[in-house]
């Protein structure tokens, strides 16, 4: 029999276009998170990220979450869940205030980060994420921590991401009717990066292509923080369709096409490896139809090369343009494509990885591929708190507002 929930445990919950995964772990005294349970559903009534089905996604919700509250033997009360539809934006706001020479107090930390509110409150959009960046000090800039230093100005890069209200109100919607609470919305790439990209790589500068089922969302990563991203209505799942409509199978067949032959890279030997696949309204007993894994290929490396271009043109129109060196992170269920790393690499002409969740205890292997690092990484949030607010921190619920500006002044107060 279930036990009654603890403030120790967090609920973490992904809903995508193909999947809604959910775990269930306790955080110990240092802020480390333990698995305790999870649970995947088939997701339904999710379309290109935004829900289409509100009864259908409900369904897949609470069937996800009780797995893992099976699984746990505990239940839970509300959720850390993710958003990853197109729409997501990313700005940068800059905001000053006079001191008149003095020394940097609280207070005028407290002031700046208020007058912040009319920098961000535009468009009618909902704040998710809204993170100060580093100060400056008259002309001193990239200052961390200002209190203490004298200063006639002081100023502040507020980074912000934000989305639409409506496709926001249907996840919250949809988990509430599923009889949970809500505890935060998350964008994402925030997530996906908290479990995929090191401290260093986000510090020096990185991109993470974030490969859903069809959404891929990119983002560009910069001094500690998401600095620009954008989103691409492609994924995996088109691949799966095409093999679908290409050789007129069921699509759970084509998924498995391509899961066990599939790859982004070609060989000699693939005109000659023969698969067997069965034909929608195949008889009974039937021959199974017969391709070649080319022909297969063909199909892969067509959807492949248009979602490259895309990737190609996100990242020029975000600005990753500079050093080579400079890393590109594959992560999402769309990173499990055999040698689609190796593929994009040779595209972009600069260093490709797929990028996997980092290892948390009890985290089962079933759960440590690409595909579910949005999941870890909210974990991994959720264990943090809010945290430190220039870092990662989400604001504490993404309702509809009483006001964009009331949840920027509560994340303010609640990082210092």
């Amino acid at each position: 029999m279930a036990q009654p929930v603890d403030r120790d445990l967090i609920a973490a919950l992904d809903i995508g276009s193909s999947k809604v995964s959910a775990m269930i772990a306790r955080v110990d005294d240092e802020g480390r998170p333990t698995v305790l349970g999870t649970g995947q559903r088939e997701s339904r009534g999710v379309k290109r990220g935004y829900i289409t089905d509100m009864a259908m996604s409900e369904f897949a919700v609470r069937e996800a979450v009780e797995l893992a509250e099976r699984m746990s033997g505990l239940t839970v009360e509300d959720v850390w869940a993710s958003y990853g539809a197109p729409g997501l934006v990313s700005d940068l706001a800059n905001v000053e205030v006079e001191l008149g020479g003095h020394a940097v107090e609280q207070a005028d930390v407290d002031q700046l980060l208020a007058a912040g509110k009319d920098a961000i409150d535009k468009n009618g959009q909902v704040v998710l994420h809204a993170h100060p960046a580093l100060y400056t000090i008259d002309r001193a800039q990239g200052v961390q921590q200002p209190i203490g230093l004298h200063a006639t100005r002081l100023g502040v890069d507020i980074h912000v991401i934000a989305a639409e209200p409506s496709p926001l109100r249907n996840i919250d919607t949809v988990i509430r009717q599923a009889h949970l609470g809500v505890k935060a919305i998350v964008a994402s790439p925030i997530a996906a990066a908290l479990a995929c990209l090191s401290d260093e790589e986000r510090e020096l500068g990185v991109a993470l292509v974030e490969m859903g089922a069809e959404v891929t969302n990119v983002s560009v990563h910069y001094g500690g923080m998401l600095a620009g991203l954008r989103s691409i209505q492609l994924g995996a799942k088109d691949i799966t369709n095409d093999i679908a409509c290409a050789f007129a199978v069921q699509r759970r067949d084509a998924e498995r096409l391509k899961c066990f032959y599939g790859s982004a890279m070609t060989s000699p030997r693939d005109n000659h490896e023969m698969i067997e696949a069965t034909q929608i309204g195949a008889e009974a007993g039937a021959e199974p139809m017969k391709i070649t894994r080319a022909q297969l290929m063909m199909v892969i490396r067509q959807r492949i090369e248009e979602l490259t271009g895309e990737v190609e043109a996100a990242l020029k129109g975000l600005g990753f343009t500079g050093p080579v060196g400079r890393q590109v992170v594959l992560t999402g269920g769309g990173a499990e494509l055999k040698n689609v790393a190796d593929y994009m690499q040779g595209v972009l002409g600069r260093a490709v990885r797929v990028g996997r969740p980092k290892q948390i205890t009890g985290l089962p292997d079933a759960h440590s591929g690409p595909a579910f690092s949005t999941l870890v990484g909210l974990a991994l949030l959720a264990a943090k708190g809010r945290g430190d607010i220039r870092d990662i921190g989400p604001i504490a619920r993404a309702r509809v507002p009483k006001g964009m500006i009331g949840r920027f002044i509560a994340a303010m107060k609640g990082g210092y």
